[in-house]
């Protein structure tokens, strides 16, 4: 069965995202709550979530800000443990560039853990950052791509 992208419009859509990013993020990864869920985690025109479903679960998500310069911020981006290795994670960075886009931005900024890098890199990302950082405890490196 084919993967289903939801521009995530309605709170129970919402939910679904969250539930993803609490296992993801906050039980596997042990990332505080309080870090993970923030001021746009709302149905709002400042953020835009995206739900990726396969076989009718909520499979993974991610979520657009606005970023200076006319980037999207992609954030959250997360894959449940269960769906991963399947190109879900390909998919929905996809979908979310192809959102940036019809929201008019023109490049797209992220901040990869450094386990994901290489990932992104295939995808098109090249890291700006001089060294990586730390985010909620984990390092992170600044990538971006042109759309």
């Amino acid at each position: 069965m084919a993967a289903v992208i939801i521009a995530v419009n309605s709170e129970q859509q919402l939910e679904k995202c969250l539930e993803i990013r609490k296992e993801v993020f906050v039980e596997e990864q042990k990332v505080p709550v309080d870090l993970e869920i923030d001021e746009y985690d709302v149905i709002s025109p400042d953020a835009n979530h995206v739900l990726v479903e396969l076989e009718g679960t909520a499979a993974a998500t991610g979520r657009i800000t606005y970023y200076k310069d006319n980037s999207a911020k992609m954030q959250r981006i997360a894959v449940r443990k269960s769906f991963r290795s399947q190109g879900l994670g390909r998919i929905l960075l996809l979908a979310m560039e192809e959102r940036a886009r019809e929201l008019g931005l023109t490049k797209a900024v992220l901040d990869a853990q450094c386990q994901a890098e290489e990932f992104y890199a295939k995808l098109g990302y090249e890291t700006i950052s001089t060294e990586p950082f730390y985010d909620a405890g984990i390092l992170h490196v600044r990538m971006e791509k042109s759309l």
